[in-house]
């Protein structure tokens, strides 16, 4: 799945290439995929509509209309969107595609079906539920130390857990969060509310390290949307300090990475630098 870094990538390359571009219309071609409206009324809603700009808000791809709405996607497990001319045949699991105003096509596919889309007026942008209950964004000033220490100082269930609560803290995937924990020198299975106020500043610090890092390119591949077979999740090894690193050894102390099942997802981590 796609982690927060990988779709800023996604926002990135559409807003360079859809801004300024009208819709001319919108075909809804598997219901479940926006399941909020009818095939009629999804292109209804943004047929005709210039789009302004491209934005994000966690994993959410905000694409911003001058008819005062806003088409919200979500590209979930293997959403992705994929840019063709008038001529190309439609690729495989082409669930939603946009007619733009320049001879070409903005296809939405999804092999698994579990990306979303929602249209919403902007003014009520902010209270949907999608945007409301996410956490501060983790780049932002709104993600402050004092803030974080909060979310820690209110559970007791393990850190690792918490760190994938969107609601909580937003834009940690697994990944991320396994490397997060390691560059702090937190153990995944620590209670957050015993936390030092010195290791939840060392925790806010690697939590926008791990994220920069990843978003300035250390494992995420650019996207290019024109081409059909790539993929959005594209990851380096070797950027990696501990994930899928079991077994070899730590690159600061020697020991071997472990891996444990938590809460159905894998957990890396170095036994001896990251102790409870």
């Amino acid at each position: 799945m796609p982690e927060l870094p990988e779709v800023e990538h996604v926002v990135r390359a559409l807003r360079a290439n859809i801004t300024g571009r009208r819709i001319l219309s919108a075909q809804l071609k598997l219901a479940r995929i926006a399941p909020d409206v009818s095939s009629s009324q999804f292109n209804r809603k943004l047929r005709g509509a210039r789009i302004n700009g491209v934005d994000r808000r966690g994993k959410y791809i905000l694409i911003q209309l001058d008819n005062q709405r806003v088409l919200l996607t979500h590209l979930r497990m293997t959403g992705k969107f994929v840019f063709l001319s008038l001529d190309q045949d439609l690729p495989p699991h082409a669930h939603v595609v946009f007619y733009l105003d320049d001879d070409r096509r903005l296809v939405f596919c999804d092999m698994r079906q579990f990306g979303r889309m929602l249209v919403v007026a902007s003014s009520k942008l902010h209270i949907t539920r999608q945007i409301s209950e996410l956490a501060p964004e983790p780049l932002l000033e709104d993600f402050s130390v004092a803030y974080l220490r909060e979310v820690l100082r209110r559970s007791r269930r393990a850190i690792k857990e918490l760190l994938l609560d969107q609601k909580k803290i937003l834009g940690l995937g697994n990944i991320y969060a396994a490397e997060a924990l390691f560059l702090a020198r937190i153990s995944p299975f620590a209670i957050p509310a015993k936390l030092s106020q010195q290791r939840a500043a060392r925790l806010h610090e690697a939590i926008q390290k791990i994220l920069a890092e990843a978003i300035d390119g250390g494992s995420t591949l650019r996207i290019d949307l024109e081409d059909e077979s790539s993929s959005y999740v594209g990851t380096s090894e070797r950027f990696w300090r501990v994930y899928e690193r079991e077994g070899e050894p730590c690159a600061r102390c020697g020991a071997r990475i472990r891996r444990v099942v938590q809460g159905g997802r894998s957990t890396y981590y170095c036994p001896r630098c990251q102790k409870r």
